[in-house]
C-alpha cells in the first residue's frame, strides 16, 4: 500500500502486502463530505454488566476507567450509554421497568404516559443527584419538552431498521420528533429508507462478542464497515460480571475480580484507539471511502481544517466473526493498495502510523504499535493520521488473578462502603438487594442487606418468579453457606440460601442448585431448583415473620444438610446435580426480606 499526495510525491510511509493485485483509491474532499462522525462508545448495563466494577479498590478502578475513557491513553471512548434500571435483567437502556409502570401488564407501552414520566423522572434525578446531563433517550417528545428537557434528543427504536424507518418516513410528526435511527447488530448494513430519511444513523448496540483475538477482529471490521451508521456502541463496556454468567467476557475489556484487583486490557481496547485517539465527534467522513476491491475496508475522516485520519482493516472472515448476525462468506486477498491524497489533503507531507496485527498461528499479536516504514498483511489494522499525540497508555500490571476467597464474610456494615447501595461481589439476577439501615426494634441488626422489590418487574426475558443474588466461585463444590435472615411478609414470606447455583442472567429461571428455604408460615423446604419444582425434603420449621433466624447449609460430595439456629433441621439428602456453582441468597417471591452476617466456607 502506497500513500502519495496528488503531486505524485511519495510520503514517508510505504506499505505493501504482496505484489499480487494493485488498486488505487482517491481520498478527496472535492466530491463533498459524508456523514458526521458522532463517536464510538460502550454500553454499561448498570445492574448487570458493570456490577463488579464498583467493588474494585483504588487505584485499580481508576486505572480501568482510564483504559476505557481517558483521552489519548486507551480506548478513549467518546460515548457512555447507560441503562435505566428496572429491578430485573437489565443490560441496556430500560429493557426492564418497575412493575407499577406496566400497571399490571408485562408491557411498558400500554400506558405511555406512565412510562414516559418514569423515564423523565430518571433523567431529572440523574441531573439533580449526580449532575449528569443525558443527551439521548428513547421517549416521547411532548413529555420531555413539558419538563424543560428540550435539549435531550430521541433515538428510536433500538431494534431493527424496520418498521421504525418506514414509520418515520410516513409520519411527519414522528419524523420531527426522532433525531436518530438506532438499531442493534445491523451487520454493517442499512436500508435505503434510513439513508434517505436524513437522520443520524447509529449502531446503538453492537459487538456482544467474546473479547479474544477473534472478538478484536470482529470489532475492527464492524467499526470500519459501520461507517454508514457512524456511531457504534459496544455491548458491553467492560465485562465486570461473573465469568460463567451468560455472555462472559463480552466487553471491551475484562474486570471481574475486585477481590484480587486483577483486570485484563483486551484487544478491543486498542482496536477502538485506532479511531478514537485520532478523531473527535463532529469530524466528517469523506465520500470517497469504502471496501478494498480484494477484501477489507478503509475510512477517512477530516476535521475540515486539514487534518486527516485513515483507518484501514484487512480482517479475514474466520478471524472477525461476531456473535451476531451471521456473517456471509468473503475473501481477503493480499493486495497492493495506493491512496492518492487530493483536494485539501494534497499538501500533506507526513502521516503518523499506528498498527495492529492479529497473529493466529504463533501468538505474536501486536496491538496499537507506532511505526515508521511498515509492511501490511491480512488480519491487520492501520491508522494513518496527521494527528499527533496518540499513545498506548499503560499502568503498572495489576495484581495477579486469584479465585474468589474460599473464606468470605460480610456483615453488610454500610459504613465500610459509604458510596455503594449494594453489597460488594453480590450479583443480583432478579430483584434488588440493597443496604438498609434498620431503625426499628429488631435487635442489634443496624445495617443489613434487604431485598426491596415488592412487585414483579416488567421484563424483556422470562425472569424468575423469585428474587436471587449470586456470589462466589462458579467452581465451588463442597461448601458451607450461612446467613441471618428476617422475613417481613406475614402471609407469604419466604427466604433461602443456596449452594451450587448453576445459572444466571437471562436463563436464571431454570437455575438448579441446592436451595434451603424457610417460610413465615412455619415450614421449610429443600429444593434442587430455584423454581421449587424438585423437592428434596420438606417439613415444619417453626419460623415466623419479624424474627431473626440463622440458616446454615452444608454441601459435601453427594449429600447436604442444614441447620436452623444451630440445630439440625435436615441432613444427608442425596444430591446428584449440579456438581458445582455459586452461593446465593434470595426470596420466594417479590417481598421485603433482610439478610445479615453472610458467610461462605469452601473446601
Amino acid at each position: 500500500m502506497n500513500i502519495e499526495s496528488h503531486s505524485g510525491i511519495f510520503l514517508s510511509i510505504f506499505i505493501y502486502l504482496s505484489c499480487c493485485f494493485g488498486e488505487e483509491y482517491n481520498l478527496d474532499d472535492r466530491a463533498g463530505l459524508g456523514r458526521t462522525f458522532d463517536g464510538i462508545g460502550g454500553l454499561s448495563g448498570g445492574g448487570a454488566t458493570s456490577r463488579l466494577l464498583v467493588n474494585y479498590a483504588e487505584p485499580y478502578r481508576g486505572q480501568i476507567l482510564d483504559y476505557l475513557f481517558k483521552a489519548k491513553f486507551g480506548a478513549s471512548l467518546q460515548i457512555l450509554k447507560v441503562e435505566i434500571g428496572g429491578d430485573a435483567q437489565t443490560t441496556g437502556l430500560p429493557w426492564a421497568f418497575p412493575g407499577w409502570v406496566g400497571n399490571g401488564e408485562n408491557w411498558p407501552y400500554s400506558f405511555p404516559d406512565i412510562t414516559a414520566s418514569y423515564v423523565v423522572s430518571w433523567i431529572l434525578g440523574a441531573k439533580r443527584f449526580h449532575d449528569l446531563d443525558i443527551d439521548y433517550v428513547g421517549l416521547l417528545r411532548y413529555t420531555l419538552d413539558k419538563q424543560g428537557l428540550e435539549r435531550v434528543k430521541i433515538i428510536a427504536s433500538d431494534n431493527l431498521w424496520e418498521p421504525i424507518t418506514s414509520a418515520v418516513v410516513a409520519d411527519q410528526e414522528l419524523l420531527d420528533a426522532v433525531d436518530v435511527l438506532g438499531v442493534h447488530y445491523p451487520g454493517t448494513k442499512t436500508v435505503p429508507g434510513a439513508l434517505k430519511s436524513g437522520k443520524k444513523l447509529w449502531s446503538s448496540e453492537d459487538y456482544s462478542t467474546f473479547n479474544d483475538k477473534v472478538g478484536g477482529g470482529c470489532w475492527a471490521r464492524i467499526l470500519n464497515q459501520n461507517y454508514l451508521c457512524f456511531r457504534t456502541i459496544s455491548w458491553n463496556l467492560v465485562a465486570s460480571y461473573y465469568d460463567n454468567l451468560p455472555f462472559g467476557r463480552d466487553g471491551l475489556m475484562t474486570a471481574y475480580e475486585p477481590w484480587s484487583g486483577n483486570y485484563v486490557v483486551e484487544s478491543p481496547i486498542w482496536i477502538t484507539a485506532h479511531t478514537t485517539q485520532f478523531t473527535e465527534p463532529g469530524w466528517t467522513y469523506l465520500e470517497t471511502v469504502g471496501h478494498f476491491k480484494h477484501g477489507g475496508s478503509y475510512v477517512a475522516l477530516t476535521d475540515s481544517r486539514g487534518n486527516l485520519t485513515i483507518v484501514a482493516e484487512t480482517m479475514s472472515h474466520d478471524h472477525s466473526l461476531c456473535i451476531r448476525p451471521p456473517l456471509l462468506p468473503f475473501n481477503v486477498t493480499v493486495q497492493n493498495v495506493t491512496f492518492n491524497l487530493k483536494g485539501m489533503f494534497a499538501s500533506i507531507g507526513e502521516l503518523q502510523v499506528w498498527h495492529s496485527k492479529f497473529d493466529f498461528k504463533t501468538n505474536q499479536t501486536v496491538l496499537f504499535q507506532n511505526l515508521k516504514p511498515i509492511k501490511l498483511d491480512v488480519d491487520e489494522i492501520y491508522t494513518f493520521t496527521t494527528v499527533k499525540g496518540g499513545q498506548k497508555g499503560a499502568w503498572p500490571d495489576p495484581p495477579p488473578s486469584a479465585p474468589f476467597p474460599k473464606s468470605y464474610k460480610d456483615d453488610f456494615d454500610v459504613s465500610g462502603n459509604p458510596y455503594l447501595s449494594e453489597a460488594p461481589n453480590f450479583a443480583d439476577q432478579t430483584g434488588v438487594f440493597e443496604y438498609f439501615t434498620n431503625l426499628s426494634d429488631v435487635g442489634t441488626h443496624i445495617s443489613t442487606l434487604r431485598q426491596v422489590v415488592t412487585q414483579r418487574p416488567v421484563t424483556w426475558v422470562a425472569d424468575a418468579d423469585q428474587t436471587i443474588s449470586v456470589i462466589g466461585d462458579y467452581n465451588w463444590y463442597d461448601l458451607t453457606v450461612s446467613s441471618e435472615v428476617y422475613m417481613e411478609d406475614i402471609n407469604s414470606g419466604g427466604v433461602f440460601i443456596a449452594a451450587r447455583v448453576d445459572k444466571g442472567g437471562g436463563v436464571i429461571r431454570s437455575a438448579k442448585g441446592i436451595f434451603f428455604w424457610v417460610f413465615a408460615d412455619g415450614t421449610y423446604k429443600i429444593t434442587n431448583d430455584l423454581s421449587g419444582m424438585v423437592v428434596l425434603a420438606e417439613g415444619l420449621s417453626g419460623t415466623k415473620p419479624y424474627v431473626w433466624y440463622t440458616l446454615t447449609l452444608r454441601v459435601k460430595g453427594d449429600s447436604a444438610s442444614a441447620d436452623l439456629n444451630g440445630f439440625p433441621l435436615w441432613k444427608n439428602t442425596v444430591l446428584l446435580n449440579p456438581r458445582h456453582g455459586w452461593a446465593a441468597i434470595g426470596t420466594s417471591s417479590f417481598q421485603l426480606v433482610q439478610f445479615d452476617n453472610f458467610a461462605v466456607e469452601a473446601d
